[in-house]
């Protein structure tokens, strides 16, 4: 329902937010760290920053051989180098000494796993856009869509205004705002070298790698609170909507005996979830920020034992789960999972109603999907509701961030 979230606004009054209106992010990075919930926070991911990276597995041994480099890419699933490279050409010509020497990075900096979804500051990496001028926003704007395509940006520019706006009903723009997000560059942009870039902040993060042809996307994290703009410029701007469809047609396709494989626990918040299941800030998701070489069993269902429908709604389900991709490495993507099918698990936490909320994970050796229905965060409920929503993408077995390609050169 429109507008259901704003029962949970805060008081303008209210301590959590007086006590950080008007500070910037390098005093609220300050603040964060002092407060109980976000200091915890930071101390927890702090240690798990720059371990050496491995990737997500299921038992803690990479599978070799996903990931080969010697085969060509089909033209039609090539990655947009060409358009990429001279957008970030023009990006750095606009840039000073001072400005490029921040922005950049080598193609295998430990950087690239500084990225982090919440709305204070955690790693200082590369250029803070809110402190750029239009030119230069404008510019990595440009690079965005000629590696993302329409669609890809207007996806991120969609969560980037939804965070201004949740900064405006809670005035708190000073902390949340269209572009308080890092941009950094990795590499040198080629038509053939390996190169990249990461854009990352509040509820959207966005690590692209490109090497020739070949393109990957992930770790991508893109959330929403709440996930609509009922007011303004760009009210009616909505995010996910078509997920939360797909996902509640899959579920609702499965007998009784598939959807009880399937469902792990029955409630968001089962009592009988082993403790840290849940955790202070990914709630259910597994594979967040700083969770490069976490362990994640399969658990659910194997979609190999469900009905061709129900495979098909699976498959459509993660079509629109790449549909921020560009056209071409969509299609790849797509592909590899096909091709993994049989080896492939779902799992779901949560009700089945269509008004409930819920968790899902789409786990292969080769991909990994997750969306989560949270508690408040700027909102004050306390229990997971259906306008907040993060989703998390990964590509488990060391391919996050190109790796498993650049360790083959």
């Amino acid at each position: 329902m429109t507008g259901a979230y704003r029962k949970y606004l805060f008081p303008h009054d209210d301590e959590r937010l007086a006590g950080i209106r008007g500070a910037d992010a390098y005093e609220y990075r300050e603040l964060a760290k002092l407060d109980p919930f976000t200091g915890g926070l930071i101390r927890n991911w702090t240690p798990l920053y720059p371990a050496e990276f491995e990737g997500i597995t299921t038992d803690g041994q990479v599978i070799p051989g996903l990931f080969p480099i010697d085969a060509p890419v089909p033209a039609e699933e090539a990655a947009p180098t060409a358009a990429m490279a001279d957008a970030a050409e023009a990006l750095l010509a606009l840039l000073d000494g001072a400005q490029r020497e921040r922005l950049r990075y080598p193609v295998d900096a430990v950087e690239w796993q500084s990225w982090s979804n919440p709305e204070f500051m955690i790693h200082d990496t590369g250029l803070r856009l809110e402190f750029q001028s239009e030119a230069v926003r404008e510019a990595v704007l440009d690079l965005v869509g000629a590696s993302l395509g329409s669609e890809g940006l207007r996806q991120v520019r969609t969560l980037m205004r939804i965070n201004g706006f949740l900064g405006e009903v809670n005035d708190l723009e000073s902390v949340m705002n269209e572009f308080s997000y890092h941009f950094a560059l990795y590499g040198e942009p080629s038509l053939t070298e390996p190169w990249g870039w990461q854009l990352f902040g509040h509820h959207m993060a966005t690590n692209c790698f490109v090497w020739g042809d070949r393109f990957n996307l992930t770790p991508t994290f893109m959330g929403a609170e709440p996930n609509e703009i009922d007011g303004g410029p760009f009210k009616g701007a909505t995010a996910f909507t078509g997920r939360i469809r797909l996902a509640r047609e899959l579920i609702g396709s499965l007998s009784d005996e598939e959807r009880a494989a399937a469902r792990t626990y029955d409630l968001m918040e089962a009592p009988e979830m082993a403790p840290g299941r849940v955790d202070p800030g990914d709630e259910r998701h597994l594979g967040g920020a700083f969770q490069d070489n976490r362990v994640v069993p399969y658990e659910g269902v194997r979609v190999a034992e469900l009905s061709p429908h129900s495979q098909d709604l699976l498959l459509a389900l993660v079509a629109e789960s790449l549909t921020h991709w560009p056209e071409g490495p969509a299609k790849a993507r797509l592909r590899q999972v096909r091709e993994h099918l049989a080896d492939t698990w779902f799992d779901w936490i949560g009700g089945f109603g269509p008004d409930e909320p819920f968790y899902y994970r789409i786990q292969s050796p080769v991909a990994f999907f997750e969306l989560d229905h949270h508690c408040g965060v700027f909102l004050s409920n306390r229990h997971p509701a259906v306008f907040h929503i993060h989703t998390v993408e990964r590509t488990p077995n060391g391919n996050d961030y190109g790796r498993a390609w650049l360790r083959q050169r």
